[in-house]
């Protein structure tokens, strides 16, 4: 029998093609929560980026099935139930060869930021010369930039920003990254990034309550600039809508949302926020190394 495979938000072109050569069968469908778990049933293997979820009430509804691997086309695996799936005897694996397209999104973002590009740029398609208004950015090059988490991500942000003249701080909670600190990167403890960095990324998964809060907020400096580019849940909208509003952080540059079915419009239109709908992986060159990384976890696993 042909290993089924479920593609439910979309993949590469060629690498569909070639699984299809390979000889697997391959569905194209997007299911909604309630119908995915019966569906899953029918696979041996699910690709999923980040529209679709598989939690605890999917897995329960196709334990005991054919399903034996669940693959995220993507870095972050927070829209998997990832040690419920793993009891449940379902493999769970993911394609961080997309963590250049996010780290340079990130970056562009905090030059957007910088240099008030978004807004300015807003400004002149409403047919407004606004030179004076837009002419007080600020330069990178000898700034201090904060990294919340530093994996792949986390370190492609770090590189970029030195070689660009930042001064880069993370924070370590397991294990610290070899080779990273220089003369220009350190690893330090939260209060201490929180309180040094002019900017502030965040490129660590979700966990159980937002990395940007009112509480974090004030231990930044004054005028801090935060960039997200991880999930939307680490960062309480609300608190960071003061937050701007009120002059204690100057610009936001955010890629991920708490709900991208029904964004926060209020955040996305401020105009020191420069905002993109999710599209930190959206490259070609990203995509086809995902797609190449998936045939191969596929052929390895099948």
């Amino acid at each position: 029998m042909a290993l089924r495979v479920l593609v439910t938000d979309g993949m590469d072109a060629g690498a569909m093609e070639q699984l299809r050569k390979d000889g697997y069968e391959v569905i194209e469908q997007f299911y909604e929560p309630d119908q995915l778990g019966a569906a899953l049933r029918d696979f041996d293997v699910v690709i999923i980026r980040s529209a679709t979820k598989i939690k605890e009430p999917q897995i329960d509804a196709a334990a005991g099935s054919r399903l034996k691997l669940i693959i995220r086309a993507g870095v972050g695996v927070d829209n998997i139930a990832v040690k419920y799936a793993e009891e449940h005897g379902i493999q769970v694996k993911n394609t961080p060869r997309a963590s250049n397209a996010v780290a340079e999104l990130a970056l562009a973002l905090l030059f957007s930021c910088a240099r008030n590009i978004s807004i300015a740029g807003h400004t002149m398609r409403e047919n407004k010369w606004e030179k004076k208004a837009y002419s007080k950015g600020f330069e990178l090059s000898g700034k201090t930039m904060g990294v919340i988490g530093y994996g792949r991500i986390g370190q492609l942000v770090g590189a970029k920003g030195q070689a660009l003249g930042m001064n880069v701080l993370s924070v370590v909670h397991r294990n610290k990254p070899e080779g990273c600190e220089c003369e220009t990167m350190h690893f330090v403890t939260m209060d201490e990034l929180l309180s040094q960095s002019d900017i502030v990324v965040l490129c660590a998964p979700s966990g159980d309550k937002p990395l940007v809060d009112a509480e974090s907020l004030a231990k930044m400096k004054d005028g801090v600039v935060i960039i997200n580019v991880s999930r939307g849940a680490n960062v309480n909208e609300a608190a960071l809508l003061d937050a701007l509003n009120s002059g204690k952080v100057k610009a936001a540059g955010l890629d991920v949302w708490l709900s991208e079915k029904d964004p926060n419009w209020a955040l996305a239109s401020h105009p020191a926020v420069s905002c993109t709908p999710h599209i930190g992986a959206g490259t070609k060159e990203a995509q086809k190394r995902i797609g190449a990384e998936l045939v191969d976890i596929v052929e390895n696993f099948g």
